[in-house]
């Protein structure tokens, strides 16, 4: 895809039910977000939406339609992230970045896999 499409923060959490698992049909989505306190037709609103913006499609399968995603959640990540830094500017990035790793618990290999970016930054 050649422009990722702008996703609300409902969406995300409808998105991510596709990312962990798909293709799901609108009642699987209904089923999983059951929890979330949502009504069953804003959730299908919401991938209609989702279809429209071109970050899912479907399949048919008899009368269901059967979404799949069109973009990747890391690519979606690093969208947001992009435009995160635009809004705040590049100074930000040390303070934004420092306040997150002292707020998250990290695994030990998430910690490893961190200093190997920062590695392969070192030497670019």
């Amino acid at each position: 895809m050649s422009t990722m499409p702008n996703i609300t923060e409902a969406e995300w959490a409808v998105m991510k039910v596709f990312w962990h698992k798909s293709p799901r049909t609108a009642n699987e989505v209904v089923e999983v977000l059951d929890d979330s306190g949502w009504n069953p037709k804003t959730i299908r609103t919401l991938i209609g939406r989702l279809h429209k913006k071109g970050a899912l499609d479907f399949e048919k399968d008899g009368r269901q339609h059967r979404y799949f995603p069109l973009v990747a959640e890391h690519e979606c990540v690093r969208q947001e992230t992009q435009s995160l830094l635009e809004r705040a500017g590049a100074a930000a990035l040390k303070p934004m970045l420092a306040a997150f790793l002292q707020d998250q618990k990290l695994s030990e290999k998430e910690i490893e896999e961190l200093k190997d970016i920062l590695n392969q930054k070192e030497g670019s």
